[in-house]
Formats: C-alpha cells, sequence, structure tokens
C-alpha cells in the first residue's frame, strides 16, 4: 500500500467546507488537477462517476465511502490495482481541519505509485489551500 495525505486548518465550519464538496461539478473551482467531474447521482455510496483530469485520461470512479458532512471516499480501478482519493473534515477549535490523501493498493502498487499517487498527490496542498480559501470568503454563495 502506498499513501499520501495533507491537511489544513481552516475558520470555516465542516459544513461550510462540505457545500464545496457536495457539488462534484464544482471541484474544478478548487481543485487545480481537475478540468471536470460528472456523476451518475448525489454524493453517496454507490454512486458512480468520470473526472477528466487536467491532464491524462478520464478516471472512472465510484464513492466507496460517505459520512455527509464529514467524510468521503471515491475509488478508481486501475489493473491489478485501486486508486482511492479521501476527503476528511474534523472539527477542531476554531474550524475544521482538512485532509485529502490518496492511497494505492493492490498487486500493481509499486506501478501505480509513481505513475499516478506521487504525480497526483504533488497538487494536493494547493487544491487544500484553495478550499480552504473559498470556504472561508465571506458572502460567497454556496457552490
Amino acid at each position: 500500500m502506498w499513501t499520501f495525505s495533507h491537511s489544513e486548518v481552516t475558520a470555516a465550519a465542516p459544513e461550510r467546507v462540505w457545500q464545496f464538496y457536495a457539488d462534484p461539478a464544482q471541484w474544478k473551482r478548487w481543485d487545480p488537477a481537475v478540468r471536470s467531474v460528472s456523476v451518475d447521482g448525489p454524493v453517496r455510496v454507490g454512486t458512480r462517476g468520470r473526472l477528466r483530469p487536467a491532464s491524462g485520461p478520464t478516471i472512472s470512479f465510484t464513492f466507496t465511502e460517505v459520512t455527509p458532512g464529514r467524510s468521503f471516499t471515491d475509488t478508481a480501478r486501475l489493473p491489478l490495482a485501486r486508486l482511492q482519493f479521501f476527503h476528511t473534515l474534523e472539527a477542531v477549535e476554531g474550524g475544521t481541519r482538512v485532509t485529502h490523501g490518496l492511497r494505492v493498493t493492490g498487486p500493481l502498487t509499486f506501478l501505480f505509485s509513481r505513475l499516478v499517487g506521487a504525480p497526483s498527490s504533488a497538487g494536493v496542498p494547493q487544491a487544500i489551500r484553495n478550499l480552504v480559501r473559498l470556504a472561508e470568503e465571506p458572502g460567497l454563495a454556496e457552490p
């Protein structure tokens, strides 16, 4: 298994940050690695989607864990591996700890951690900073 995660703390409440997760079509507003996302329904376990990254082929994924207001994980199947993107919100004094991460598992972890995991993880800190900035913006309309 290969794992990467990064966290930032925001003054915004978890519910406010969650608003930006709940509409996948808007993920591109805060994640520069995302060109577009489409999903077949609401953000809940079993919903399928497609993510077109800024570079590379479109990725099909499924929401495999969703706790509204707190966390979600989407999983993409790769040949002999799985790529999971996890997102968690933890209420802390004065705000929310926002954590995003990636996990690669399976027999070809060694390959996909280098081809997909490491390059994808490079943009995670900036994506969180963008998300935090949007969530803290006073008077900003919901996504």
